[in-house]
């Protein structure tokens, strides 16, 4: 009997080496690799192999295209029957894609996926397969949530094989597969959601759904930091991930894309856990600036851009006297490290010392910002926070600040003053660089150059 052949994968990058090591050298994790039991090569001899490849060879030149005679004609997309689940994916579902849905346990991750093949069961074939939960709860859940049930197909389902016969026996035009770390297939020894199980079973489902044209959804884990859950190679061999984030102390949720190869990416979407499910939220700049009529110190509003669109969030800040040797700095949905370099920028060239102050920084909302034009209005939210002065509650403040205090424009200025100005925003703080051309109808624009006239601004 053959010796069963191993090698040892990186659980992050997916390199793979010959013996256990104690740090990958492509990625520098450590303790990151595992033992991947490798299937014995089929075939009858080395004669029979040799005449394999030549048939294959052959094979692989037949279907070789010269680039100019590609069909550039564009893939027919379809709607998923939620406005904000479309624009995330870039325009709606592209035949053959295969998406990686992640989130935290009871984000919505499958009640989401569950609404949306209940709503195109009704024009097309569609499959529900669970792994993780049996068919009468999920049909509970449907009931719950006074779904169409009537044409959607449900399956029980972790072999990988069956799994795709079934799918070649009814033919479905969308796949769900909940959840990917729980499939598995016979040929690999090692237990479900290990992984060479993850790798091999989202390659064969990636494979078939290439092949027929499916549109394939698979359902990750994540991890206690936040990151999807098995071998990083996963992430590259679909074609979208996407990301429901939410926190249990609101009923919003945020999904937004990490990887689209058919559209933008960190493209956002807002949604709203209801008693009958998600709902989309379809003006969430609304949603964030729900704010008290009485204007409170430390807070200010800000115009980011999430993929596509102006988004309002508000932004709050907390300076108090610390009581400690080494004052804290906390940013909830803000990069710590670069409130940390502010804090600097705001001594240097504003003037204004918080070195013995704990500063506290917080997105309203729990959305994450990702881009640099948040600077000046958190540095105006510190400010007003430590002078005890609130700012106008009708001025929006946005733009990068940089190491010797320079206002930097931001891409799509415009938009973003738009977007302040249809929700009723009179006054607005923004780089020189972005200075609108033509005057805004109801809009005062005070055009900024240094940290210093910002400051000055807000006085």
């Amino acid at each position: 009997m053959a010796k069963q052949k191993t090698a040892f994968v990186c659980n992050d990058c997916g390199s793979d080496y010959v013996k256990w090591q104690g740090q990958c050298s492509d990625c520098g994790a450590w303790n990151s690799l595992v033992e991947v039991r490798l299937g014995a090569a089929k075939g009858s001899g080395r004669a029979g192999g040799s005449a394999a490849s030549r048939a294959g060879f052959a094979g692989a030149l037949e279907s070789a295209k010269v680039l100019a005679d590609i069909d550039l004609e564009d893939l027919p997309r379809f709607s998923s029957g939620a406005g904000e689940f479309d624009r995330v994916l870039g325009g709606g579902l592209v035949p053959g894609s295969a998406i990686l849905v992640g989130g935290n346990p009871g984000a919505g991750k499958s009640t989401l996926l569950l609404q949306t093949l209940c709503h195109l069961a009704a024009s097309m074939e569609a499959l529900y397969i669970t792994g993780e939960e049996s068919l009468q709860q999920v049909a509970m859940r449907a009931a719950r949530l006074q779904l169409p049930t009537d044409r959607l197909r449900l399956m029980s389902e972790t072999n990988v094989e069956t799994i795709v016969a079934a799918t070649e026996e009814f033919r479905p035009k969308v796949l769900v597969v909940d959840s990917i770390q729980v499939v598995h297939t016979p040929e690999i020894t090692s237990a479900p959601g290990s992984v060479s199980q993850v790798r091999e079973c989202a390659s064969f489902l990636i494979r078939h759904a290439k092949q027929s044209g499916t549109v394939l959804f698979l359902v990750g884990h994540v991890t206690k930091d936040g990151s999807l859950a098995g071998p990083k190679v996963l992430e590259h061999m679909i074609d979208c991930s996407i990301l429901l984030e939410g926190t249990e102390d609101t009923r919003f949720r945020t999904l937004r894309g990490q990887k689209n190869r058919f559209g933008a990416v960190n493209e956002l979407g807002v949604f709203a856990m209801t008693d009958r499910g998600m709902r989309e939220v379809k003006n969430p700049s609304a949603i964030f600036l729900d704010r008290d009529a009485q204007s409170a110190s430390g807070s200010a509003v800000m115009a980011v851009w999430e993929g596509t669109r102006p988004l309002l969030v508000e932004i709050q800040a907390l300076v108090d006297d610390s009581q400690l040797g080494n004052p804290r700095r906390v940013a909830v949905g803000l990069e710590q490290n670069r409130l940390a370099m502010l804090l600097a920028v705001l001594h240097r060239h504003g003037g204004l010392q918080v070195g013995d102050q704990d500063v506290f920084a917080n997105v309203v909302g729990g959305v994450k910002v990702l881009e640099t034009s948040a600077d000046l209005a958190l540095l105006a939210a510190i400010v007003s926070s430590f002078r005890d002065r609130p700012l106008p509650k009708d001025m929006v403040i946005f733009g990068e600040v940089g190491l010797s205090g320079e206002i930097r424009p931001v891409p799509s200025g415009q938009e973003r003053l738009a977007e302040a100005a249809k929700h009723g925003f009179t006054r607005a703080i923004v780089p020189k660089g972005n200075a609108p051309r033509e005057s805004i109808a109801g809009m005062q624009v005070q055009a900024v150059a240094r940290l210093e006239e910002a400051l000055a601004a807000l006085d």
